[in-house]
């Protein structure tokens, strides 16, 4: 029989009379991240996920893309076999025989979900941990703190032998909490807060805002080539490209200094809730971490949230940046982050920007500007760039 995948479902265990609305999500996700990999069949009994190729697949790459599926808190390759307990001591031999030649410790541990079965999951371990003890007597039994763990699954279908489970991704099914639009640089924390708001199942629109010729076109290929990453953990994104150019120049002749970059973020968020709007987006997540920069203190969050009426997340707002370099690393997001390209924010930053804003007061400095008709230029002349697995 063949090699297979097996994946334990997460928290969408504990949901009610909604699970199967929450598995169906998970379900169609994982068939369409595997698609690249070969035809599988997805099929879900008793809490876990089968991924079965049908065909010649790329098992490898298959079992890599299911890490990163939302949803999932455990990936195995496993070989199916008859539920005998020969067969399984076999499939366990041929199956395993590179790993336990490797390790130098092992014991068995054995689960049966078919109670129809004859052994018991003790029976099944002793059983099987006795044949293999016989057939590799180099290995010895530890059942405390082995260096190798063979698992094996009796299940209503067939019994399933595997070793070595990686962690999955955790979270919720991307999608079955609704869309939100994120607000996508090419810093180190947005990135990162993206993906954080979509393990939550949340479906993301990206919107970039870009200031050509003050930003460069490499520093919008940098964050298109952020989004690419992003799309092996959110599934397809559509980046929603805004030029700001006109905006900044109008703030930078019509505003004092000190408040550019409050007016910007203002001007930002209201293009951002139109995007949401048109897609459906129930709120806007952004990367802003509580005291990192001026424009992050609670009078400033205030003040720049104060113009549109949709919710904002904020995934990092209490984390250490340190916490944020090490999510970034692990999703593979952090080397194209600090590459050294312009991002719009840092154009015509303010030596000494306002960090406790009254908004009375932005609200008086931003009179001068014509806001609706600088929000619907942007909003009409935005690029959309598509991306998929």
């Amino acid at each position: 029989m063949n090699d297979i995948l097996l994946l334990k479902q997460g928290e969408i265990v504990l949901k009610g009379q909604n699970r199967r609305f929450f598995e169906g999500r998970l379900l169609a996700n994982l068939k369409h991240r595997l698609r690249p990999f070969g035809e599988f069949k997805v099929y879900s009994t008793q809490s876990t996920v089968y991924a079965e190729p049908l065909g010649n697949c790329d098992m490898d790459g298959a079992f890599e893309a299911a890490q990163k599926v939302f949803g999932f808190v455990g990936v195995s390759r496993a070989l199916a076999c008859d539920k005998d307990k020969d067969a399984i001591f076999e499939a366990a031999k041929k199956y395993l025989d590179e790993d336990m030649r490797a390790a130098k410790s092992f014991k068995v541990e054995a689960k049966r979900s078919d109670k129809g079965f004859p052994m018991s999951s003790i029976e099944l371990s002793q059983y099987v941990g006795g044949l293999l003890s016989d057939e590799y007597p180099e290995i010895r039994v530890d059942v405390h703190t082995p260096e190798l763990v063979v698992h094996i699954e009796v299940r209503e279908t067939a019994a399933y032998v595997h070793a070595r489970p990686q962690p999955g991704a955790g979270g919720m099914p991307v999608g079955s909490n609704g869309s939100a639009v994120t607000l996508l640089s090419g810093g180190i924390d947005s990135p990162v807060s993206s993906y954080m708001i979509a393990r939550r199942g949340i479906h993301l629109v990206p919107v970039h805002f870009f200031s050509f010729p003050y930003t460069s076109e490499q520093a919008k290929e940098k964050v298109l080539e952020l989004a690419k990453i992003l799309t092996a953990y959110c599934g397809r994104l559509a980046v929603e490209i805004v030029p700001f150019t006109h905006i900044q120049e109008e703030i930078r002749a019509n505003c004092p200094e000190e408040y550019f970059t409050l007016i910007m973020r203002r001007f930002m968020m209201r293009i951002a809730e139109k995007i949401a709007l048109q897609n459906g987006c129930k709120a806007l997540v952004t990367g802003e971490n509580l005291g990192q920069v001026a424009s992050q203190t609670m009078e400033a969050l205030r003040v720049t949230e104060d113009c549109i009426s949709l919710p904002v997340l904020r995934p990092l707002i209490g984390m250490d940046k340190t916490d944020i370099v090490q999510i970034a690393r692990k999703i593979g997001t952090f080397e194209t982050s600090i590459l050294p390209f312009e991002d719009c924010c840092t154009v015509f930053t303010p030596r000494h920007p306002r960090t406790k804003p009254k908004l009375e007061d932005v609200l008086q400095v931003e009179s001068v500007l014509d806001v609706q008709a600088l929000v619907d230029e942007a909003f009409d002349s935005r690029e959309i760039v598509k991306f998929d697995i």
